[in-house]
Order: C-alpha cells, then structure tokens, then sequence
C-alpha cells in the first residue's frame, strides 16, 4: 500500500529537509516519528526538497508499507512523534503508480518580504528584510522577463543536481499589504536556490541598483555571477505540488488559506 502525506513545517530549527547525519532535518524527523508509530521503519521521499531556514506548506511525501491503519490515525498517530514546528496535515491512499516527485505537474513557492527600516521581530525567521524603499512598477517589468523556458543557469547553486537548467515558469505573481510584499512562483520544477537567486535580482531591480531589462542580460550570461547574491531563506515557502485531479490529492492546505 502506498500512503502520501501533506506535511506542513517551520524550516527555521532545521537544517532542510534531506536526512542528515546530525539528525536535524525534516526528513529525519518526520522518518523517526513514522517509525515510532508504526513500530517499524519508513522510508520517505518528498515532492521539493527545501534548504535549511525554508518553510513547507504542504510538502508531500510518500511511502509504502503494509501497516493497515484507518487514514486519520497517519495523521494524529504521527503528529503525536512529531517536534510541535511540524504537521502532518493529510493522508491519503495513491495508487502504486503515484510519485510525490515524478507525478507532479508544477511546483509552487511563495516568498514573503517585509520593507522596513527596522529588521522584523515577532515574524524574524518567517519573512525575508529590505530596509530601502522598492519600485512595485519596475519589480513587475522584470518579471516578464522571466516567464516562460528558460536556461536558468544564471540562477542555479553550483551544488544544484538537476539534470538540465531548462525549467518553465508559468507565473509570478506579486502583492503588496502594507509593508508586506508577497511573491508567487510556480514552475514545472525549480533549481537549486533558483527562488532565492531570482529574489536577490528583483529586489536590485526594485531598489533602483538595476533596470528591469537587466534580468535579461542575466539569463543570457548563463552564469551565476552574472546575477545578484542569493537571498535570505528565511521568507521562503513551499506552497506544495501539484497534480492530475485523478489522484484526488489537496492542491492547498486550509489551515494556512491566508498565505497559500
């Protein structure tokens, strides 16, 4: 039988989400307090890993195994191992063919900004800072410049394992509420750092270091100095896959309805 899960969490304490050997990640979290539940080992896979410092509101992952239990007991079960930053917050049964990871279509990220002139506190670790005023007109101008295939290369970590740096951004939306900007990603897939090395270039453009058309002249140089340095993780979220409606899986998670 094959269980996947949403999965919500704080990245803030955590070194990401792939299993390290200090124990400290997501993965590891969640696989420990899997294996408490179930009185065996479970082995997971997720749909998007994140770095360390970034956020998943509805990451998936799934696993195989040939416990028999009812679908809410996967969710409370689990939840009563897990550190109180992470929830499960969904369990369904897909069918063998199912991948969190190769079955999606598109992948979704938020990135959330506060512009201030005072770093943030009661929301530090959950929004990335600017303290210079932005340009919301010149912010969406360089935005246009990156929808649609791309060879992203100018945007990629150098640890990054993806085969190719071709990926398709279908849309970037961008708000504004007060001093909160908020920006929306979704792609058929992501390169390593590819959000936050996109973020550091709008926020140059933003703030009047560079002119919109500039983003193209990164794109084309096909080189990760051409770009600005990577920014903060700490406003970063993962907003979740998605996938073909036959899976009968939640695009969204309702607790987090506000900012997904």
């Amino acid at each position: 039988m094959r269980i996947a899960l949403g999965l919500s969490y704080s990245g803030t304490g955590y070194e990401g989400w792939q299993s390290q050997l200090s124990g400290n990640t997501i993965q590891d979290q969640l696989e420990k307090a899997l294996g408490k539940f179930a009185a065996l080992p479970i082995r997971t896979l997720c749909a998007g890993r994140t770095d360390a410092g970034v956020h998943g509101l509805m990451q998936v992952v799934h696993f195989d195994t040939e416990l028999q239990r009812e679908l809410p007991s996967w969710v409370r079960g689990v939840n009563a191992f897990l550190p109180r930053d992470i929830a499960v917050q969904w369990a369904r049964e897909v069918p063998d063919e199912f991948h969190c990871r190769g079955s999606a279509i598109s992948r979704r990220y938020a990135y959330v900004l506060l512009e201030s002139p005072v770093r943030p506190s009661v929301e530090a670790g959950r929004v990335g800072w600017v303290y210079r005023d932005m340009d919301e007109a010149a912010i969406r101008a360089a935005i246009v410049h990156l929808i649609g295939e791309h060879d992203f290369s100018s945007f990629r970590a150098a640890q990054c394992q993806a085969k190719s740096p071709v990926k398709n951004i279908a849309r970037i939306d961008v708000s504004r509420q007060g001093p909160y900007w908020r920006f929306e990603f979704e792609a058929n897939a992501f390169l390593h750092h590819m959000i936050r090395n996109i973020m550091g270039c709008l926020v140059a453009v933003g703030q009047g270091a560079q002119a919109a058309g500039w983003i193209n002249e990164v794109i084309a140089a096909r080189n990760r100095d051409a770009a600005a340095p990577t920014f903060s993780p700490d406003g970063l979220y993962f907003l979740g896959p998605r996938y073909e409606a036959h899976f009968g899986l939640p695009e969204r998670t309702p607790a987090y309805d506000w900012l997904t």
